[in-house]
């Protein structure tokens, strides 16, 4: 990035066409245990932004309804399940998403029992997912695999594997909720897994989230993607970013604006 003069920035080509991605492919994202409608507002007013529509935004089962209601068709909901603790309560995982299902949502992000997983008990993350997979018909599931508390690679590979047969949609890296959010390392993983699967090669995409606050940091999950599953699956189709504060800097970005905005309250 150079700056001229009057401090307006001057961003490159390829990191506005970055941010052009990012933005399409964002899951615009208010996770906060006081969210209101109010707050749900605020939010959908901003999916709608002047640079073009977020891919969706995701908030709480709660407020699921309320947010659908606030936008238009092309832009998704999202609503968490299990989330953020990732237990291995199966009936706590299906209210959620019935309540999802039921608020009219397009998609349910559904955190993997993951301390289920690192306790040997692939049995219970199967049941889970499996569960809330069959729940749900016909809407896109994410699994969140929190990446960072899997701890070793192996981990990750298995939750990948565990996920995609019990029929995700997306593999998601975090809930943003932990101490370590995305990394790239996980992405690999994620993405490896994704490509040597049978079936969800042929359909299943991948989202990072927890963390991500600028294109500069976007672009390293865009090129990562592309480089697994090529770049026709950069679209919302098969590549999300989820954030709170990533669109204020990618606006700025594409409206070549200072990016020192102000970040917009969230979960992640």
């Amino acid at each position: 990035m150079n700056t001229s003069s009057n401090t307006t920035p001057t961003w490159s080509h390829d990191l506005i066409s970055s941010a052009r991605i990012a933005l399409a492919c964002l899951d615009l994202t208010s996770l906060n245990d006081a969210d209101t409608e109010a707050d749900i507002a605020q939010l959908c007013q901003r999916a709608q932004s002047p640079f073009g529509p977020t891919a969706a935004v995701c908030v709480w089962p709660r407020l699921a309804a309320f947010a659908r209601a606030q936008l238009p068709p092309h832009i998704a909901v999202a609503a968490v399940a299990n989330f953020p603790y990732g237990n291995a309560d199966v009936d706590a995982a299906m209210r959620d998403t019935v309540q999802i299902v039921q608020a009219g949502a397009q998609e349910v992000d559904v955190v993997l029992p993951y301390k289920a997983l690192m306790a040997g008990d692939e049995a219970a993350v199967t049941t889970l997912l499996v569960a809330v997979r069959q729940a749900c018909p016909g809407l896109v599931l994410k699994v969140i695999l929190e990446t960072g508390e899997l701890q070793t690679p192996e981990l990750i590979q298995r939750a990948s594997q565990l996920a995609l047969d019990a029929g995700a949609d997306f593999l998601k890296t975090s809930t943003g909720k932990t101490a370590t959010h995305a990394t790239p390392e996980a992405a690999h993983i994620m993405l490896a897994a994704i490509t040597a699967h049978p079936s969800a090669q042929k359909y299943a995409g991948f989202k990072a989230s927890g963390g991500i606050k600028t294109a500069q940091e976007a672009i390293i999950y865009e090129a990562l993607t592309q480089h697994y599953l090529g770049a026709a699956a950069l679209t919302a189709k098969r590549f999300r970013l989820g954030a709170s504060s990533l669109l204020a800097n990618l606006e700025a970005v594409l409206g070549e604006l200072d990016d020192e905005s102000p970040t917009q309250p969230g979960g992640y």
